[in-house]
């Protein structure tokens, strides 16, 4: 009987590891051997190819600047999300006519589909018919709509700011509410603490709040810098990583190989992977996730 109780904890967790290795491990391995194998884009595999899938990859003359892309893509998009998340938090954390409707409306971005919210802003940058364009052209900052200057998405150097936009604009509602929820946990006698102390409100956000709101903004950016480096819908919808591949990154260099060589596509997935893995490391790093609040 000893023997069997020993097991009875595999009742309750055996479940959960068989999902984590179904759905997390098994892609993983799978896609690990596919990075090594010839597959044809019919998906028939027609043999052994390490390292050449590897080789081709790093030998893509674009690769080097993806890459580099793809860290300032991450670093721009969950830096502006956390500062504009942290004002705004403060701000709906405090009583004011209209709270509750500001909350319901930042939901919004959140809720709405991803794709279509990319979609959305494309037809709003669109350079002859766009609204966002014909703004542009009332307040005189282009000569004629249609013009180069007008097609916001046509060039990298006025693309990418966009881009980065539209995934701000995304990211903003999650971020914000998981760190009102922090903020909801912090006692208010720790504000009365300091208030007695004559503590400035500067200082006493800086010494009091940031730090008991570390934790929750720890996951809230470490969520965000893998949905982000991951992202998709945004670039793709909007710019297909046009012209070129001056506003690519490698999740969308990825895609654009599965149609030609879906191993060296694979490669690259393996790619972002460990590069997933190094920036949540440098990450949790930096933010001193484990250390105590002092």
């Amino acid at each position: 009987m000893r023997s069997l109780r020993a097991f009875e904890p595999l009742a309750w967790i055996g479940p959960a590891v068989v999902l984590i290795a179904l759905v997390v491990l098994w892609p993983v391995i799978e896609m690990i051997r596919s990075s090594f194998l010839k597959i044809s884009r019919f998906g028939v595999v027609q043999g052994d190819n390490f390292p050449d899938n590897y080789t081709k990859l790093f030998g893509e003359k674009d690769f080097a600047d993806i890459m580099i892309r793809s860290v300032i893509w991450v670093v721009a998009v969950v830096a502006l999300t956390v500062l504009i998340s942290l004002a705004l938090a403060q701000l709906f954390n405090q009583r004011f006519p209209g709270r509750k409707i500001a909350r319901w409306a930042l939901i919004a971005p959140w809720a709405a589909s991803v794709l279509m919210t990319a979609i959305i802003f494309k037809w709003m940058l669109d350079p002859e018919v766009g609204v966002i364009n014909q703004i542009r052209v009332k307040l005189g900052f282009i000569d004629a709509m249609g013009g180069a200057s007008a097609d916001q998405l046509g060039d990298a150097s006025s693309a990418m700011p966009w881009l980065v936009f539209v995934a701000v604009f995304v990211s903003v509602p999650f971020t914000t509410y998981a760190l009102l929820a922090g903020l909801a946990t912090i006692p208010a006698d720790v504000y009365e603490a300091a208030k007695m102390d004559g503590a400035t409100k500067l200082r006493t956000y800086w010494s009091i709040t940031l730090p008991l709101l570390r934790p929750a903004l720890t996951v809230a950016a470490l969520i965000n810098v893998m949905n982000v480096f991951n992202s998709f819908p945004i670039i793709w919808a909007m710019t297909h990583g046009q012209p070129g591949y001056s506003t690519a990154t490698s999740t969308i260099l990825m895609f654009i190989l599965k149609g030609s060589n879906i191993g060296e596509s694979a490669a690259m997935s393996v790619v972002n992977f460990g590069m997933v893995i190094v920036l949540t490391m440098i990450f949790l790093k930096v933010s001193r996730w484990n250390k105590e609040v002092a």
